[in-house]
């Protein structure tokens, strides 16, 4: 019963965070508020398998690097956006333009 609920809940969490990032699509920091959301709960999912497993936890460790970089460079790309348009709205620029 217990390792259902251990892969059923993170699980939820991260079908929730697809929901979210779906549903708003309107401006960049929510869409990326909503990716570190999904990016959360699957570090809370191979935290919680890597546990039941009794393996190590070196994995787990370089997929939070990886996650603060993906971080990292989405706010770059929403500052330089911010910068140039004004706004963080999808719909205020065209990336097809030259």
């Amino acid at each position: 019963m217990s390792m259902v609920f251990n892969l059923v809940l993170p699980s939820t969490l991260f079908i929730m965070g697809v929901f979210s990032y779906i549903s708003n699509r309107k401006h960049l920091l929510s869409m990326l508020l909503s990716l570190e959301y999904m990016v959360l709960t699957l570090f809370l999912l191979l935290f919680m398998y890597l546990s039941m497993l009794n393996y190590e936890y070196f994995f787990s460790m370089m997929f939070l690097v990886f996650s603060v970089c993906e971080g990292a460079l989405g706010l770059s790309i929403l500052v330089s956006m911010i910068r140039v348009y004004g706004n963080d709205y999808f719909q205020s620029f065209n990336v097809l333009q030259c």
